[in-house]
């Protein structure tokens, strides 16, 4: 007797990078999976936790390489969900945080298949921790904001300059080739001393930060070649770090003289 297929779809957030940061949950998920679609920015070891004749297909973007468009992986996910049962959409970090996530249970609702979230650690909070920024800490900053630098119209989102006048901590994703446009906004805002680092596939092994301030950072970026997958985090938090202490100290010591 054949068994009847029961299509199903799990969006799974895998964390920031590092393997070990993807939840219990997700790796019950992935261990109940009939067809993984993962993205780019996935540890492929995690495919690992799904079973041995589960299909893994890679749907990634990367900045300027849209191997797989959206439209596209909204379609295989109700595709393979008919034909081959549970789906596990594995996708970095949390798939509510500029994941595509709801647009993907929005398409895949609409077919009547059943879905599933499965929340996973941002990026937004994780990657500015493993150099150990806080993003809120007592006395320093009450408050964070988490933006994408570029809009569906690929402008600079204008929530920046807005962020840019309180004294929260911003974080900001997708935001390297924006980071001129960036610095001027919180230049405008007065804040050219203001502690600014990026940090550059965080939480992996390939891990590279660099940390100043808002009127020198385009300089060391440049110097550094940090580039994208990267995070941007802004605000008086950057020089609480115990791993930029240094770097910090030093701009204190120069000024002093």
């Amino acid at each position: 007797m054949i068994e009847k297929i029961k299509p199903k779809v799990t969006l799974v957030g895998a964390g920031p990078g590092d393997p070990e940061l993807i939840t219990l949950k997700a790796v019950l998920a992935l261990n109940k999976a009939d067809v993984v679609l993962y993205d780019a920015l996935i540890d492929k070891s995690l495919l690992k936790h799904a079973p041995a004749q589960a299909i893994k297909i890679f749907v990634g973007k990367r900045v300027g390489k849209h191997s797989c468009p959206q439209d596209e992986t909204n379609r295989l996910c109700v595709e393979y969900a008919l034909k081959h049962g549970h789906v596990v959409r594995l996708k970095g970090g949390d798939p509510f945080v500029f994941g595509r996530g709801a647009e993907e249970i929005d398409y895949i609702e609409t077919f009547g298949i059943p879905t599933e979230v499965v929340p996973g650690i941002t990026s937004a909070i994780a990657v500015p921790g493993s150099v150990g920024i806080p993003v809120t800490k007592r006395g320093v900053s009450e408050s964070f904001w988490v933006i994408t630098a570029t809009t569906t119209h690929s402008e600079l989102s204008r929530d920046i300059a807005i962020a840019a006048q309180s004294t929260a901590t911003v974080v900001i994703l997708m935001g390297t080739k924006k980071l001129p446009e960036i610095v001027k906004a919180y230049r405008q805002a007065g804040k050219s001393d203001l502690p600014i680092a990026i940090i550059q596939n965080g939480t992996t092994k390939e891990e590279r930060f660099v940390a100043g301030t808002i009127q020198d950072i385009q300089a060391k970026a440049q110097s550094s070649g940090i580039t994208a997958p990267a995070i941007i985090i802004a605000g008086e938090v950057v020089r609480e770090s115990y791993r930029l202490k240094d770097i910090y100290q030093e701009v204190i010591t120069l000024e002093i003289r």
